[in-house]
């Protein structure tokens, strides 16, 4: 489980290095802990696994004040945990189901069981995010996904992707960008 944390944590600091997060940010987090295990998605669950997961991810969070959305699996609909706060400061609506390892996933269940006072939303447009065994995390990015490489992308066994979003360019050949 160490192993797992690490590579985590690693994963969260190359997309830090991409792109700073703050509290005016959102990341979202998709996992397969059956895939990081080496099985096949849905197949073979951890709660040890996603406790490793979450533990690097949160503890960077609250050191850059980044808010966090961990992605249930397809059975609820890749629904999301988030704390309450947030939930209610960007007005997203609360869905009343809550996750369970055979419908949300390891990753989402033990989320929900840690996060201060979480609750699930439908919708989400975050600023990057973090795919952890192609859970398909693309639906609750802002429009414009920016990838971001780096090397050994892994954790345990699983392909990481990590994404970053920008403004999209409007306006033509006369428009200034910043």
């Amino acid at each position: 489980m160490d192993k797992i944390y690490e590579q985590t944590r690693m994963a969260v600091m190359q997309l830090l290095q991409a792109k700073a997060l703050t509290s005016d940010h959102i990341l979202v987090i998709g996992t397969s802990t059956s895939e990081v295990a080496g099985k096949k998605i849905g197949s073979g669950g951890s709660i040890e696994i996603a406790a490793a997961v979450f533990e690097a991810i949160n503890e960077l969070a609250m050191q850059h004040g980044f808010y966090l959305a961990f992605q249930c699996c397809e059975h609820l609909n890749r629904a999301l945990v988030v704390e309450r706060r947030l939930q209610s400061i960007r007005g997203y609506d609360e869905v009343a189901v809550k996750p369970i390892e055979t419908a949300g996933g390891s990753m989402a269940t033990y989320a929900y069981r840690n996060m201060k006072d979480a609750v699930l939303i439908e919708h989400i447009r975050a600023d990057a995010g973090i795919d952890i065994g192609e859970t398909m995390i693309g639906m609750h990015l802002k429009p414009v996904a920016i990838p971001v490489r780096y090397p050994n992308p892994f954790i345990g066994q699983a392909r990481v992707l990590l994404a970053t979003t920008r403004p999209k360019l409007i306006g033509g050949q006369r428009a200034s960008y910043n």
